[in-house]
Parts: C-alpha cells; sequence; structure tokens
C-alpha cells in the first residue's frame, strides 16, 4: 500500500531528477540557444518540487488527523502503465545528439504528466486539484517549447 503522502514523494523525486536533469543537460550540450530553455524548465521544475512539498506537509496533517488515503501497489502499477518516469538513470554522456536529449526530456514531460493525473484522482480538496491543472498545464507548455526547439534546430535556426 502506498499513502498518499508516499505518492507525493515520488512527484518531488519526479521533479527534482528533471531538474538536475535539464542543469546538467545545460553543462553536456553545447547549443547555446538551447541554454535559456533548458534553465527555465530547470527553474519550473524546481517551482514544482517546492509546490509538492506543501502538499506533503498537509497531506501527512491529513494522515496525523486520520483522513489519509492509501492505494495498494498493484492498482498504482495498474494506472501508471510501464511509463519510466525517472530521468535520474538517464546517462548524459551516452547522449549523442540535442534532438535526443530533447526527445528523451519531452518522453519524460509526458509520463510526468500521466502520472499526475493519476494524483488528481486522490486528491478531494478543490484548490489543490486546481493547483495541480496548473503544473499539469506547465508540463504541457514544456512539451510545446521542446518540440518548437526540436523543430527550429532540425531546421537550423536554432
Amino acid at each position: 500500500m502506498f499513502s498518499i503522502r508516499e505518492i507525493i514523494d515520488m512527484a518531488i523525486q519526479l521533479e527534482k531528477n528533471a531538474e538536475t536533469f535539464y542543469r546538467a543537460a545545460v553543462a553536456k550540450m553545447s547549443t547555446p540557444s538551447l541554454e535559456p530553455v533548458l534553465i527555465c524548465l530547470a527553474n519550473e521544475e524546481s517551482d514544482h518540487s517546492q509546490w509538492f512539498e506543501k502538499l506533503k506537509r498537509v497531506a501527512q496533517e491529513a494522515e496525523a488527523g486520520g483522513q489519509g488515503g492509501e492505494i495498494n501497489s498493484e492498482a498504482l502499477r495498474s494506472l501508471v502503465g510501464d511509463q519510466k518516469f525517472s530521468l535520474a538513470e538517464v546517462d548524459l554522456a551516452r547522449i549523442e545528439s540535442v534532438q535526443e536529449l530533447i526527445e528523451l526530456a519531452i518522453e519524460h514531460e509526458k509520463d510526468t504528466i500521466i502520472f499526475y493525473q493519476m494524483l488528481q484522482s486522490f486528491i478531494d480538496d478543490p484548490e489543490t486539484v486546481k493547483e495541480l491543472d496548473h503544473i499539469i498545464a506547465e508540463e504541457e507548455q514544456h512539451i510545446k517549447l521542446l518540440l518548437n526547439c526540436e523543430i527550429e534546430i532540425l531546421s537550423g535556426k536554432r
């Protein structure tokens, strides 16, 4: 069984891994025009992890008051399927092109959205759901931004 707090811990780790990945990618990739995009993404991922830290504190208070929800590991697996979710396992030294980096980042953003949509089903507070919707929208913007960068790079505009 996973508590909602443990699921939030997974979300925090997703965001921290993404932030670390984007910051490391700045150093690895010698594409100056991509650098501001990667820094922007890293900063937003940092903001997201801070929001989830606040949500975790609220969840801990709810659990202390006997209101914490749980989900069993099989149900969680069925909801998220075989998504990879973690950029922590990515070896940037093996990434051979900016396009490969962008495609990996897009895949991670898509997986993150799936995870957050699953997380929403366990949240009763309308304000929290609204805030999570905002984070999902930002993750969707990350995908659009990365796709635009990919198009520009492939067309020689970046």
